[in-house]
């Protein structure tokens, strides 16, 4: 069946996204396509499938985060530039697996003139021929849908966090608590998800937030958390300071203890700083306001922001997520 599978599908993976890569071929049982990466001296780069793609069903896996050593810019270039080639090549059809999407929070227009860079980094992916976009848990699913013109599908990692944590979770009151209104929507999915899981219902409650110029204010909690297990979700962790927030309100609502899920681990410098500090007047200062922390491998595991935070976080695959989808759309479901 794999070597079938093989006959018609192509599956290649970008240097900085292999390891990923491997493991979504490990869970489909193939192997990843062959090609080539170089690096020229002034800072332009090639890439070029070395295994024949011609009238070929491809999916290339590439998430676009930046790290010390490529930018969000460089790796989406690179991705576009081998989807191009790919199509160039004879490709049949082309999907970009992007577990990560750069600039899917730049999806509207907060101030005067400002650029609604989702939009744009669409039209580039459709410029190269791109037939469809899988990702990950984005932003704003709306917007998402709308900025593509191709294809679009939309994973998500509830099912995944809700089966990790049922087994903990067994017998504990639990709440599923937004950090802000905007994402009231992925909480309740992921409530339903965790309900589901544990057989039995499960709490809702949800923090405000403000932000203006780069700050995060609000603290009010709309909802019931005392003597239950708060657990914070959102789509991604860069600075940390949003779940930080709501995490102080779930435990100045009473929370016994308080989790925190992201999808996408960015971990900015000094989120593992934010995120490690302790309950503010516990006489144990080493109590922290977040026992634990669960992120998918959306992002490459490792990433220095997170060192303080190694002890109380938890690492969730989502290859098995990707490679179902990836079977599931080359069979034309």
């Amino acid at each position: 069946m794999h070597t079938l599978i093989e006959d018609r599908l192509c599956l290649f993976a970008l240097h900085s996204s292999r390891a990923f890569g491997e493991r979504v071929a490990q869970h489909l049982g193939v192997t990843l396509g062959a090609h080539e990466e170089r690096n020229f001296e002034d800072g332009e780069h090639k890439s070029r499938p070395l295994d024949p793609v011609r009238g070929k069903d491809v999916f290339v896996i590439h998430s676009l985060y930046g790290d010390p050593n490529e930018s969000a810019n460089d790796k989406l270039c690179r991705l576009l530039f081998f989807i191009g080639a790919l199509k160039d090549a004879g490709a049949a059809r082309v999907t970009a697996v992007v577990p990560y999407l750069a600039y899917a929070r730049k999806d509207r227009q907060t101030k005067e003139r400002d650029p609604v860079t989702t939009r744009y980094v669409a039209c580039l992916f459709e410029a190269v021929g791109t037939d469809a976009v899988v990702t990950l848990d984005v932003h704003n699913l709306a917007a998402y849908q709308n900025a593509f013109r191709c294809r679009t599908v939309h994973l998500e990692a509830a099912s995944l966090f809700a089966r990790f944590l049922a087994p903990q979770l067994a017998g504990v009151e639990a709440s599923v608590v937004s950090p802000d209104a905007g994402g009231i929507k992925r909480a309740e999915a992921f409530r339903q998800a965790m309900s589901d899981a544990l057989g039995r219902p499960v709490g809702m409650a949800c923090v405000e937030k403000y932000r203006s110029a780069g700050i995060v204010s609000g603290n009010m909690l709309i909802g019931d958390v005392r003597g239950r297990t708060a657990i914070l979700i959102d789509d991604l962790i860069s600075t940390g300071t949003t779940l930080a927030r709501a995490a102080a309100a779930c435990r100045d609502g009473g929370a016994a203890a308080v989790m925190a899920l992201a999808t996408h681990g960015l971990f900015s410098e000094n989120a593992g700083t934010v995120l490690g500090a302790p309950v503010v007047g516990d006489p144990d200062l080493g109590d922290p306001v977040l026992q634990q922390l669960v992120v998918s491998d959306s992002v490459e595991p490792g990433r220095a922001g997170a060192d303080a935070l190694k002890p109380r976080l938890a690492v969730v695959s989502s290859a098995a997520l990707f490679g179902d989808a990836i079977l599931q759309l080359h069979d034309g479901i």
